[in-house]
């Protein structure tokens, strides 16, 4: 029986092969065409070149190195979101970002999380909502992959609830004093550039929240230890802590007292990208366990021979590919700008949810081998579990879809 390990072995990957071979001769998916068929080749080639070789390594230091984002940004694959004469490739299409979050998925769930602040959640801000002179400031170092993004919006005591923010912003003259801590900050050990929430305007309540743009370089900023996680090893999450830290009108990003809005009107495409990367991570280690299934021998037959085995990957492939088909649907709608709020919670908290039971499936049919971290269903299952809660836990995006029915 061949090992799995941290990245998709030849077993996994002959078998996924398979799986499409079969599955081309039914039912495709038809969101994508040939040009964004041609940049995922180009993905996968660079995730086998620059990443897969390297994951136990990251998984070790909990972080990625730095030359992978010079290399991706050298690639062209930080900036899809940013303009050309800031050194992006402004794709103009949604459907890119999304090639890109299901290859990275399929590697290793934890690239999905960093990558896609940097790119995909910090990146969208700092081109809609900045000045020319901020944009020529950070844009060209952000698709380079010299400035390395995070986003700061979690509290130790708010969680989910990002009008409860306690980090502050003084006026202070012409200018700004902020205190306060963040956590679970998504490479937050490593960024050097952090998009901050804070509260310009106590009396306001959540409309009265700022955005800045804080480099991590400014006396007064410190990170506390890298958190040690249940899952995910690879991303680099951390504390983040901001005393007395000066800043000047230039920090500021979008309008005073505008930032709840602004991530009200962000956050949906973060939780696509969200459920894009759940569903594209949980087939990928499904189509793994049928290969396995159909390799590992007891009682004299394959696995999957017996009954339960068999109905049940057929009711975890109908799942995941109906909450694909799903998912599609918000991309092409985000693609064209059509996207809502409440269609982005339901795919994220649909996908998470799926994600998570098809993944402890796959646990199951590994048997013990499932619960050794050897095993990539193992890795998957655990970096799987936070999908329920990062990004608004899937408890608030129930409540988002209730209050739209009235209720």
């Amino acid at each position: 029986m061949a090992k799995t390990t941290n990245a998709p072995s030849e077993v996994s990957i002959r078998g996924q092969e398979q799986f499409q071979a079969r599955k081309a001769q039914r039912m495709r998916r038809d969101i994508y065409n040939d040009d964004h068929e041609d940049f995922r080749e180009s993905v996968r080639e660079f995730l086998k070149r620059s990443v897969v070789p390297n994951l136990e390594t990251y998984a070790e230091n909990r972080s990625i190195s730095r030359e992978v984002w010079l290399a991706a940004g050298e690639q062209g694959l930080l900036g899809l979101e940013i303009p050309e004469e800031h050194g992006g490739g402004e794709a103009r299409d949604y459907r890119f970002n999304a090639v890109v979050g299901e290859e990275l998925a399929k590697v290793n769930a934890a690239l999905v999380s960093c990558w896609g602040i940097h790119a995909d959640t910090v990146a969208p801000y700092m081109v809609t909502l900045t000045s020319d002179e901020q944009k020529k400031r950070w844009l060209p170092g952000i698709a380079s992959g010299e400035i390395l993004c995070a986003i700061g919006m979690t509290e130790p005591g708010g969680g989910s609830d990002l009008a409860a923010l306690k980090t502050t912003a003084t006026r202070d003259g012409d200018g700004w004093v902020i205190n306060g801590s963040k956590t679970f900050i998504t490479n937050g050990y490593s960024a050097d550039l952090v998009l901050l929430a804070a509260r310009t305007s106590p009396e306001k309540g959540a409309r009265g929240i700022t955005l800045f743009a804080i480099e991590m370089s400014k006396e007064g900023c410190s990170r506390g230890r890298k958190l040690d996680k249940v899952g995910q090893d690879e991303s680099d999450t951390a504390e983040l802590f901001f005393e007395e830290v000066r800043v000047t009108d230039a920090e500021v990003v979008g309008e005073v007292d505008k930032g709840f809005i602004h991530m009200m009107q962000n956050l949906p495409q973060e939780r696509l990208g969200a459920a894009v990367a759940n569903v594209s991570h949980a087939k990928q280690i499904l189509i793994e366990t049928l290969q396995y299934a159909k390799e590992r021998r007891a009682f004299g037959q394959n696995i999957g021979a017996f009954q339960h085995n068999k109905f049940l990957l057929a009711e975890l492939f109908t799942q995941i590919e109906v909450a694909e088909a799903y998912v599609d649907k918000c991309v092409l709608a985000h693609s064209r700008g059509e996207l809502t709020a409440i269609e982005a919670a339901k795919a994220k908290w649909w996908s998470s949810q799926t994600q998570s039971e098809v993944l402890d499936h796959c646990v199951q049919l590994h048997g013990g081998y499932g619960f050794m971290n050897e095993y990539r269903a193992a890795r998957a299952w655990r970096d799987a579990r936070v999908t329920k809660i990062w990004a608004g836990s899937n408890e608030i995006m129930k409540e988002l879809i209730g209050r739209d029915l009235g209720l």
